[in-house]
């Protein structure tokens, strides 16, 4: 259930109704009234706006209780989610002003003509001279927005915008949405290959799976800027940096336990793959189809991946199987998958981790008499699994080195940055991951991509404070 902000403007008759009845009616319908400003005073009426919290499902039955009352007219209703994304929720703001004709052949004609020369003479300019060092493109086709599915650029859109201001507010690089109407994987890798000399790095979101992975690997080889498919990587980032800590907590060792994952798409791939890399010997992927077995014959280029490596069990089976004896589960797929009765059945001091959104693969009061550790990706309980925490951070360092790659040590990197946030004494089974507003997690997160990219040959640049 989600839970929305409305501004009712209403006019009340004073000699028909007061505001105590006003305020009883939209409690009683299930309101919460935030603020109340008033419009317009006088002595036989009042305009009024009054802020309500309410669910989605009861907003139509609050707004018709006012309109059935005697002596209340309802003017406007207002979403205030709505209103945020009037007109969009980014700009585009020049660094110095144009006052006179002075200033204006220096940013412009003819002054403009010595530096594009300088950049055609030297390429690498274009990093010192524009605004490539420090910009982003957030590119998605609206294939696979979370929680929506496919629904095309156009709806993409204030996902774009919104991912673009996280990386101002929070790392201080400037990030332009793009929504590609094509669904075409050449096309597309096309498409942001001709426009790639403008960015510094291509942050992908939301595109299908498994087109996702040809598209990414193949702009990972042909370009050399940093790529980044968030819905993989920043996922399985912060998957892994939640496991350090919940690890920690429970007292065992990334070696030692035993991992489902289920849902094997974009997040599901990476999350293992990084698993595999974090140093996870006993490893089953699952999805609708059941358990994906060490020796079994897929026609999914990455599912053929699992199945020829030595972590991945040749147990068979489904969901139900897999989770008997488990360690850890990490659920990236649909709600409603487990119930207690399957997580009993997990190894002591298990972990899980159900993170489908908006309904998590099992209930977090369900989950929570048999598990030591318990996340999900909502804000509304502890332990959000959170990407906001890695590509900021991620792409600021990766812009200060000049990486011409993000590779697995980076990833890495940043997952046992954004734990290392988490101070041994603040560690509990309700605090394994810090908060997104946290101020360290950008410079930790920055600063352990850099020093990964230096050491694995990627950094084209050492920033002044590495030298």
């Amino acid at each position: 259930m989600s839970y929305n902000s409305i501004i009712i403007r209403m006019e009340l008759d004073h000699a028909t109704v007061d505001f105590g009845q006003v305020a009883a009616i939209i409690s009683k319908t299930g309101g919460d009234i935030t603020s109340i400003d008033m419009i317009r005073s006088g002595q036989d009426s009042s305009v009024r706006d009054v802020t309500v919290d309410a669910s989605d499902s009861l907003e139509p039955q609050i707004i018709s209780s006012l309109r059935e009352m005697k002596g209340i007219k309802v003017i406007n209703v207002s979403d205030r989610t709505f209103l945020a994304h009037l007109g969009g929720k980014i700009s585009t703001q020049p660094r110095l002003a144009i006052k006179n004709r002075d200033d204006l052949s220096r940013v412009y004609t003819p002054g403009v003509a010595r530096v594009c020369t300088s950049i055609h003479e030297n390429p690498h300019k274009a990093y010192s001279l524009t605004i490539k060092r420090n910009t982003v493109a957030v590119i998605s086709d609206g294939t696979a927005v979370l929680g929506l599915g496919d629904i095309g650029p156009h709806a993409a859109a204030p996902v774009m915008e919104g991912k673009a201001m996280l990386f101002k507010q929070l790392a201080d690089v400037d990030a332009f949405p793009i929504c590609l109407d094509t669904k075409d994987t050449e096309e597309i890798i096309r498409t942001i290959k001709v426009i790639s000399p403008i960015f510094g790095g291509i942050n992908l979101e939301d595109i299908s799976s498994p087109r996702c992975f040809e598209i990414e690997s193949r702009l990972v080889d042909e370009l050399d800027i940093p790529i980044f498919h968030d819905d993989q990587h920043g996922t399985a980032v912060v998957v892994i940096a939640g496991l350090i800590n919940a690890l920690k907590v429970v007292g065992k060792r990334m070696e030692q336990i035993r991992v489902v994952v289920n849902g094997i798409g974009a997040a599901g791939v990476s999350i293992c793959k990084m698993l595999l890399a974090a140093g996870v010997k006993s490893l089953v992927p699952v999805d609708r189809d059941g358990i994906i077995f060490r020796g079994g014959d897929y026609a999914h280029p990455m599912w053929k991946w699992l199945a020829e490596k030595p972590q991945v069990e040749t147990q068979q089976g489904d969901l139900k199987d897999a989770i008997c004896g488990a360690d850890v589960f990490i659920g990236v797929s649909r709600g409603g998958l487990l119930t207690g009765e399957d997580v009993k059945k997990m190894a002591a001091n298990s972990i899980v981790f159900a993170m489908a959104n908006p309904h998590p693969e099992i209930e977090p009061e369900e989950a929570l008499p048999h598990v030591r550790v318990f996340a999900t990706g909502r804000s509304d309980y502890p332990n959000q699994i959170n990407n906001v925490l890695v590509f900021p951070g991620l792409f600021r360092g990766a812009l200060d080195c000049r990486a011409s790659r993000i590779n697995e040590p980076m990833k890495l990197a940043a997952a046992r940055a954004i734990a290392s946030v988490v101070y041994e004494n603040e560690l509990n089974e309700h605090y394994i991951i810090p908060s997104i507003f946290n101020d360290q997690v950008v410079a930790k997160v920055r600063k352990a991509v850099i020093e990964a990219a230096i050491l694995t040959g990627v950094a084209r640049r050492t920033p002044p404070d590495f030298r």
